[in-house]
């Protein structure tokens, strides 16, 4: 047995001992922990539209949110992100800031949002609150696949449901 990890040993030297296998082994290496990290962080990448203040134009924003293991949960975190607005300077947030988020329920791939009657505001203060609901709405379903119908209610009342049904007759519309 000693003598099977001698030989063992003595191949896996003049494997390492070239350069090109060592460069080879510290990539495998670095690749592994990757996939390491990427697996078991428990992030996950999740992306939000909002608006210039300056051009109006749609402006992209990555972020890193905390992945659960429930569904519910991981929609919900993301709505709440989308109300606290934009990180980037000269982005206008989708809804203004007094806007809450007073009930959510994620139930047979259809999502329940109820906002504050602060998203009406939104209109007031220079936004649009069509435009906010149907970027939150298309938000959700563009970050979450399993998600076929979202609901958006303001302050206990649906908002734009007709026009939503005409937008996403078919979920792969989106």
């Amino acid at each position: 047995m000693s003598t099977f990890f001698k030989g063992l040993l003595s191949s896996l030297g003049s494997f390492l001992g070239k350069k090109k296998n060592r460069r080879f082994l510290y990539l495998t290496i670095i690749c592994l922990f990757a996939l390491w990290e990427f697996f078991y962080s428990g992030l996950v990448r999740r992306t939000f539209l909002f608006y210039s203040n300056v051009e109006g134009n749609i402006v992209v924003e990555d972020r890193m949110l905390r992945r659960s293991q429930v569904r519910e949960t991981d929609i919900r975190r993301y709505v709440d992100e989308v109300l606290l607005g934009p990180v980037t300077p000269n982005l206008a947030p989708l809804f203004p800031r007094e806007t809450r988020l007073i009930s959510f329920m994620y139930r047979g791939s259809v999502v329940y949002a109820d906002l504050s009657e602060a998203a009406l505001l939104a209109g007031i203060e220079g936004g649009d609150v069509f435009r906010s609901m149907l970027t939150l709405n298309e938000g959700i379903r563009r970050n979450f696949p399993y998600v076929r119908d979202v609901r958006l209610f303001i302050g206990g009342n649906e908002a734009f449901f007709k026009e939503f049904r005409g937008i996403f007759v078919n979920p792969a519309d989106i």
